[in-house]
């Protein structure tokens, strides 16, 4: 098996283990693409036609307010999901992009090929709806954390859900995440370096 199939194969044994059978079924709806630094898997008036799981590199998922500005909603890197699942279940024009940072390999499912898991093969239907329950909660959290915390305690949450990034990213890009200015970002790594 392809070092990115058993890849996929181990996230899945985190949920539910998938027999043989599941395996097969699953590899041959995947689809492996290389994606270049920059390169859009999803742009905004597009709509979102895959689930992808990220094998190596790292993605952001962002809005653009009117005045032009970026405001990242989440990242995915290797072994996590992306998807704008508003547009992907609508089947609707996103409002979002989804854009790799750096050079990756990821591994996508259409709607239609997921459909048919969950429909033949229920253990498909319980680990997807287990990694989207996950990515529910994460972004509740951290809804919560934006109009209830401060901007250090935000920090603090964003490496703790991402604890591989803080170093991968330029602060541009995690300010953006935060909500705060990238000189207010490195005043706070600043300050928490100094403890």
């Amino acid at each position: 098996m392809e070092r990115h199939m058993e890849q996929i194969i181990r996230h899945f044994d985190k949920y539910l283990p998938l027999g043989d059978r599941e395996k097969e079924a699953l590899m041959s709806r995947l689809s492996k693409r290389s994606i270049k630094r920059r390169q859009y898997i999803l742009q905004e008036g597009d709509t979102c036609r895959y689930f992808t799981y990220v094998v190596e590199g790292c993605f952001k998922m962002y809005g653009i307010d009117p005045a032009g500005a970026e405001h990242n909603l989440v990242f995915a890197a290797e072994d996590d999901w992306i998807a704008d699942i508003d547009s992907l279940h609508k089947e609707r024009p996103s409002k979002l992009f989804i854009e790799a940072m750096e050079p990756s390999a990821i591994l996508q499912i259409s709607k239609a090929d997921l459909w048919f898991l969950y429909t033949h093969y229920p253990v498909f239907d319980r680990n997807f709806r287990v990694i989207i329950e996950d990515k529910y909660i994460e972004l509740q959290n951290r809804l919560l954390q934006t109009f209830s915390t401060t901007a250090y305690t935000r920090y603090e949450g964003f490496l703790a859900q991402y604890p591989k990034l803080a170093h991968r990213l330029p602060n541009t890009q995690i300010a953006s995440y935060l909500g705060i200015t990238p000189e207010f970002l490195s005043k706070i790594r600043k300050e928490r370096a100094q403890k």
